[in-house]
């Protein structure tokens, strides 16, 4: 176990160092370390000494690969195809040879028959209620019994088989009714000395195939029909689950339930997104009882010795001044004795051996601690004082119950508060195909691997950005080979978090040149350029919208939020904007300035996200600017990592400044898209008109020599009025009309005929796309995403060929 323990912790740490997590890494745990061994020990204790840990013959999911029981929520279902056969149960003592016609998918069972239920309304049996029918094959008689609520009369033959050591159903009413419970199972799956020795020692398929034909040979069975049923599996061992009769340790649910369901409805655990709190509250709601032993060769030992030997005054003497040992009488009339330490077996001294249980603990008991035990409970440490309870769990779904559900329960049981008080529900990564990543399907996607390819910031923007209210995220997996010839899964959905790192980078780049020979000096901010003043007011409020989406754990949107205005705003414009500034002496100590505040702001809010690169930027932005900030400069932090989260005043505000550049923008936008469109080479200077009236002229020549340098041109011409030249582009906004001459610029005749060319394909394409839509086979067996994609593309492409048919008539009409 130590050496298993030894090689994945190495692993586990390993990963989560490449990953850039920030832990106390001399504060490593693992279940069976003693601190957290102690804590399993004493919660036990407590549990038993409330009375809230009993021992009790049930039915539990049996796994008969690992031969132990299972709780109800680590099985999974699967519908399969099998048969449903009619067997014939003769009455007993009847003169007439009247037969109860049972329908069953598990003849097998029927070895452990301890009654036949009807109906106590039905017409058809009333009058055999109470008694008897001939069991086949066993020799046995067994009673007809009236159940209203295991029968269905409308259903079938309305005659059902009860076996209650093989059913849960079964079992309900085998207690109704005080029947036998006649286990036919080893541990193994084979069937023991009841099924008889025709049937004893062989498998279940292997007994349902013997059982059918001696059914068969003896004419007692009347049918066999293909029938669809859901079986049960073990998430363990993916084998079939079997119903078991057997002694098992049960945690008492109802109260403790109780408390957990009262922790989310009041408030005090919220989870996130919120409609996960129903699989939280519809699970302890049923406040079944939950099955703590399990039959494995590792975990913690269950805590109770077993004696027969000894009188209560034995134990009374042996523990005598021991707050740390309880005991109560088992059913069998010996003891069962529960203590926080290890006892030996003589401990009540001679001829009085104690025994202790060989089963252990569900795993889910241990982990159900982890929250306090971690922390050093049950003594009262300063970390437990300083860190219980914690702020917010991240996890799965499918825990929810496993997990979730029971740390909140110990945590009120043993700390008197929850564990946390957020729990954030993440979305389950699935190929491209909706399944699941294993190794079994070759479809997993190694994060290690990810980081070889594109980094470990790559890696966690990716995440980030996909962590999304959404289910499940589908992420399509392809192939890459790393430098050392190693092939590896991966999937596009990283590529953009490549492609972003690299033009945060490259930006940074060009911000740190261009910070050589800053001056830290106090900054009027009323004084400021309005593109400084627009990308304050845009760091401004992306910080406060950034702060309030993580604080409402939205990742995604955060991260998207973030992305934009880096990409956009940032690289795209504002740097772009600054390039002048910077070349000028009497402007470019006002721009650094502000480059830095801002550079300064984006690696603190990128940081959590990208934290590898941010680093590496600010320890750089540090070496050129080590006191920044606006309006007054001050030391900055050693690292981003212990940085202050940024905040920024609201002074900062400025919707004129926003409105007055996306102004600006708009119209470069529209220039761009105009040479774009007509083919204009990127070396050929323009000379764009802008006609507007006031007050948006006065706005277009304020940001004039911006527009020129965005747009590639040798002048901006801003008019109230003016004919449009012959050869022209024209694009109208809302408040101006944007002219691009193209006189000189490009060549008609060529360009006709690229559109000649671009209309062809796109009608290809069309085609192509709408003879899918058109196939009926196609549309009902193709994944409801597929199809609306293609109609997507469909619509697209539509508008692409009315777009190009526009600018071929254009081009020929001009030729």
């Amino acid at each position: 176990i130590w050496a298993w323990k030894d090689e994945y912790e190495k692993r586990i740490l390993s990963q989560l160092r490449l990953l850039g997590c920030s832990c106390d890494w001399e504060r490593t745990r693992f279940t069976l370390d003693p601190i957290c061994a102690r804590a399993v020990r004493v919660t036990f204790f407590r549990l038993f000494q409330a009375d809230k840990i009993y021992r009790g013959k049930r039915l539990v999911n049996w796994d008969t690969h690992l031969r132990t029981a299972v709780a109800d929520d680590e099985i999974y279902y699967e519908d399969v195809q099998g048969h449903l056969w009619t067997i014939k149960y003769p009455v007993a003592g009847s003169a007439g040879g009247e037969v109860l016609h049972v329908a069953t998918t598990r003849p097998e069972t029927m070895l452990g028959d301890t009654a036949v239920a009807v109906h106590p309304d039905d017409p058809r049996y009333r009058h055999l209620i109470g008694r008897r029918v001939a069991l086949p094959l066993t020799g046995r008689e067994i009673p007809i019994i009236a159940d209203p609520i295991l029968v269905d009369p409308k259903f079938g033959t309305g005659c059902v088989k009860v076996t209650p050591a093989h059913d849960p159903n079964d079992y309900q009413t085998g207690l109704r009714h005080a029947l036998p419970m006649i286990n036919l199972l080893n541990p193994d799956g084979t069937f023991n000395e009841n099924a008889g020795p025709a049937y004893a020692g062989h498998h279940g398929r292997a007994v349902r195939k013997r059982v059918v034909a001696d059914l068969e040979a003896r004419g007692l069975l009347e049918k066999v029909e293909p029938y669809a049923t859901r079986l049960n599996f073990s998430d363990r061992s993916k084998t079939p689950i079997e119903p078991y009769l057997s002694d098992q340790w049960f945690v008492r649910m109802d109260e403790l339930a109780q408390g957990a369901i009262d922790a989310v409805t009041s408030g005090r655990v919220k989870i996130h997104p919120e409609r996960y709190a129903k699989s939280y509250l519809d699970w302890l709601g049923e406040k079944r009882d939950w099955c703590i032993s399990r039959q494995l060769w590792w975990g913690h030992r269950i805590p109770i010795w077993y004696c027969d030997e000894a009188d209560e005054s034995d134990l009374e003497r042996a523990f005598a001044g021991r707050t740390d040992v309880a005991w109560r009488r088992a059913e069998s009339g010996g003891w069962l004795i529960c203590a926080e330490t290890d006892l030996a077996p003589d401990a009540l001294g001679p001829g009085r051996t104690l025994v202790q249980d060989p089963d252990v603990l569900d795993t889910w008991f241990s982990s159900a601690l982890w929250p306090h035990s971690t922390l050093g409970w049950p003594e009262a440490t300063p970390e437990l004082a300083k860190y219980y309870p914690t702020s917010v769990l991240s996890t799965a779904r499918d825990i929810i119950t496993l997990w979730v559900a029971r740390m909140v329960i110990f945590g009120l049981f043993n700390m008197g508060d929850v564990p946390f008080r957020d729990v954030f529900i993440h979305p389950v990564i699935q190929d491209g195909e909706g399944r699941r990543m294993s190794k079994t399907l070759g479809n997993g996607i190694d994060p290690v691997d990810i980081i070889d390819l594109y980094g470990a910031d790559a890696l966690r923007f990716t995440l980030a950005l996909s962590a999304t209210e959404t289910q499940d995220l589908r992420m399509p997996v392809e192939s890459a080979t790393l430098p050392n010839g190693r092939v590896v899964n991966t999937s596009k959905r990283f590529e953009e978090g490549r492609t972003f790192p690299n033009k945060f980078w490259n930006a940074a780049r060009f911000a740190l040149m261009n910070l050589e020979g800053y001056t830290p000096a106090p900054v009027d901010l009323a004084g400021l350029p309005i593109e400084d003043r627009w990308i304050l007011s845009l760091l401004s409020k992306t910080s406060a919208a950034t702060t309030a989406d993580l604080e409402g754990f939205q990742f995604a949107e955060a991260t998207r939020r973030l992305r934009d205005f880096t990409w956009n705003d940032f690289c795209d414009w504002y740097v772009e904007i600054l390039k002048g500034r910077l070349r000028r002496p009497e402007t470019r100590p006002t721009a650094q300035r502000v480059l830095a505040a801002v550079l300064d702001g984006l690696c603190r809010l990128l940081h959590p996200i990208v934290p590898f690169l941010t680093e590496q930027v600010w320890q750089a932005l540090a070496g050129v600017a080590p006191s920044r900030g606006l309006p007054e400069p001050s030391p900055a932090a050693e690292g981003a990592c212990i940085a202050p989260w940024p905040s920024y005043p609201e002074a900062w505000l400025d919707p004129e400044a926003e409105a007055v550049v996306a102004h600006w923008q708009e119209v470069v936008k529209a220039l761009r898209n105009l040479r774009a469109e007509r083919n204009v080479p990127k070396e050929a200077r323009i000379a764009p008109i802008l006609v507007a009236a006031e007050p948006a002229a006065a706005i277009l020549r304020q940001g004039s020599g911006l527009i020129q340098a965005l747009t590639w041109a040798t002048r901006v011409t801003i008019v109230p009025e003016s004919d449009r030249p012959a050869d022209a582009a024209v694009t109208v906004l809302a408040d101006v009309e944007v002219i691009l001459p193209l006189e000189g610029l490009i060549d008609r005749k060529a360009e006709a005929e690229r559109h000649r060319k671009r209309l062809a394909d796109l009608g290809k394409q069309l085609a192509a796309n709408e003879g899918k839509l058109g196939n009926p086979s196609f549309v009902n067996k193709a994944p409801a995403e597929v199809v609306e994609s293609i109609r997507a593309k469909v619509s697209e492409l539509t508008a692409q060929r009315a777009a190009v048919a526009a600018l071929l008539a254009e081009a020929e009409q001009d030729s």
